[in-house]
């Protein structure tokens, strides 16, 4: 394997699915797992398959379904893909997050082309063939030692079905280089004062009828698993002892691949794939920015404004760019999630109080709005730390149009179409699209820097590139009265001149940004803007003579 004698070795293929309940963590479990192979010198990936029907997470209400994360090559993706770059530092693409949806489409593509000849398309072999091909893709070549595949849902959905038995034909066809790690629920019942594991039992033999038998159990728990339980669980359900692994709650997400290590589950892994690998395993930079999290010099209150704030798996890149961010700065990011729709004209002063710096989030619709133009107006003029990404920073632009340019009714189009003042308007190429799904402009593009500005400082460079998700952009037409009443182009498009970035430099720090900078912050690079922003809200903190200070105001949640 690579990292190890040198020599090209058939890819490994570990699959992780779940059982009992949703949500405890194969994301995690998976990127986990991935980082501790990463670390021993292995080649890793990792995978998601979806079972909904939809084509991507991109047309998906983020109520439903928390973040889409975006990759380079402009697929909109399961926010699990997050994790996965931010633990393993390294760049997922369009083929690390496969759908239902995808999938059929891909078959029935092929029957329209009249690929299969004129025979019968069947779930068995056509789907399950597809879902192969979709695996198999990552670990042709010499890339990758370890191909991670993380199948959404639970075991028994109906919808995930053609996975499992996808699953079960690898087996069958590559025993040497396949294992499934199954992710599953031991409760405790306070009522009997004991851990639970039936529903691990059922779940492991819904699975056997499935024809797949798990090589590994990662048993999720509030309390330590004895000795007897992790031997009754082995018995139970045909694994070796030492494979029954515990994934006990963790502190933060970022504990969860030292407890792994604890648990000797890249070890358990490594000798039942039948992979070579020395004792040492470098975790020093993992544990050094633990450390750092764990241990910040002083606090900063930052107060995230979104209309989905009530499910924070919408931010949840926004939220890990701060703790990436405040680990590399030395300092704990206390966010305060604040409603949109709670900002009024007359209320800044009661929802900012105690606030170092102020984020206005991304997102679509009109819903929300008002509030988010109100708190960028708060924030401009009490001289608050300032960072607006994607809508954020369109609201920066329509707020400043307004109030300083005195253009009263200044809008985007995509609020308000028939605006007197389109400050914000429909990129070119998307006018006269009907379908929503993939549209958008998406995925990695340049930006050119101005010399002196806070975006070419923080980076350190002049020219960077960045993810984007929109379809409306700042309209070019006003761009000299913005100049000219101190708000700055500071990044563009180096071909097209498109805005990216608008600064005041005025303000003590005030950026927005048409991309979206939280998906390419990892454990490894944390993001120069958060850090940037981080640093000036703490500098705000001590400067009396501004609002949001920790001497003027309240540092009560909000």
């Amino acid at each position: 394997m690579h990292g190890t004698t040198g020599q090209a070795k058939a890819t490994k293929y570990i699959f992780v699915t779940g059982g009992v309940s949703s949500s405890l963590g194969k994301g995690i479990i998976s990127a986990s797992l991935a980082k501790l192979l990463q670390c021993r010198g292995m080649k890793v990936t990792i995978q998601k398959l979806d079972p909904y029907i939809n084509i991507d997470p991109g047309t998906l209400n983020p109520y439903e379904h928390g973040e889409c994360f975006v990759t380079d090559d402009g697929a909109e993706t399961d926010l699990d893909l997050g994790h996965y770059e931010r633990f393993l530092d390294v760049r997922t693409s369009q083929a690390n997050n496969i759908t239902t949806g995808r999938i059929y489409q891909s078959v029935i593509d092929k029957e329209r082309r009249g690929e299969y000849l004129g025979r019968t398309v069947q779930v068995i072999p056509h789907i399950t063939d597809e879902i192969k091909r979709c695996v198999q893709i990552l670990g042709s070549g010499d890339d990758y030692d370890f191909v991670i595949t993380e199948i959404g849902g639970t075991v028994g959905d109906i919808e995930s079905l053609p996975y499992i038995e996808a699953v079960r034909q690898m087996r069958w066809e590559q025993p040497e280089d396949t294992l499934v790690i199954h992710l599953t629920l031991v409760p405790y019942l306070s009522a009997a004062g004991e851990l639970k594991t039936k529903p691990t039992q059922h779940s492991v033999k819904q699975l056997l009828e499935f024809g797949v038998q798990p090589d590994v159990l990662v048993c999720r728990t509030e309390h330590q698993l004895s000795n007897s339980i992790r031997n009754k669980l082995a018995r139970f359900c045909n694994v070796n002892v030492e494979a029954v692994i515990q994934s006990i709650d963790a502190e933060t997400i970022y504990d969860v691949p030292l407890l792994m290590q604890e648990e000797g589950l890249d070890k358990v892994v490594m000798n039942k794939l039948k992979v070579e690998y020395s004792g040492r395993i470098n975790l020093n930079p993992w544990m050094n920015f633990l450390h750092k999290h764990k241990n910040p010099d002083d606090q900063v209150n930052i107060a995230l404004v979104g209309k989905y704030v009530e499910l924070k798996d919408s931010y949840k890149s926004i939220a890990e760019s701060f703790t990436h961010a405040g680990a590399a700065c030395g300092l704990e990011v206390k966010m305060h999630w604040i409603h949109s729709e709670q900002i009024l004209p007359d209320n800044g002063e009661e929802v900012f109080s105690g606030m170092n710096g102020i984020l206005v989030a991304p997102g679509f619709g009109s819903r929300g709005i008002d509030g988010k133009i109100e708190a960028i107006r708060y924030a401009r003029e009490n001289a608050i730390p300032f960072f607006g990404i994607c809508l954020g920073m369109q609201c920066a632009v329509i707020e400043f149009a307004r109030n300083v340019l005195g253009l009263e009714d200044a809008h985007s189009t995509e609020i308000k179409d028939y605006t007197p003042y389109p400050v914000i308007d429909l990129m070119e190429e998307q006018k006269g699209l009907a379908d929503m799904g993939g549209t958008m402009r998406l995925g990695a593009y340049p930006c050119r820097l101005s010399p002196d500005s806070i975006a070419a400082n923080a980076y350190g460079q002049d020219r960077v590139e960045e993810r984007h998700r929109h379809r409306y952009e700042f309209n070019d037409a006003y761009r000299e009265q913005f100049i000219e009443n101190g708000m700055m182009p500071t990044g563009t498009h180096p071909d097209s001149n498109l805005v990216e970035i608008v600064e005041i430099p005025s303000h003590p720090w005030f950026v927005g940004a048409q991309f979206h900078p939280e998906y390419k912050s990892t454990v490894a690079t944390p993001h120069p803007l958060f850090k940037s922003f981080i640093e000036a809200s703490h500098a705000n903190k001590f400067d009396k003579k501004r609002p949001g200070t920790a001497e003027n105001k309240s540092t009560s949640a909000t």
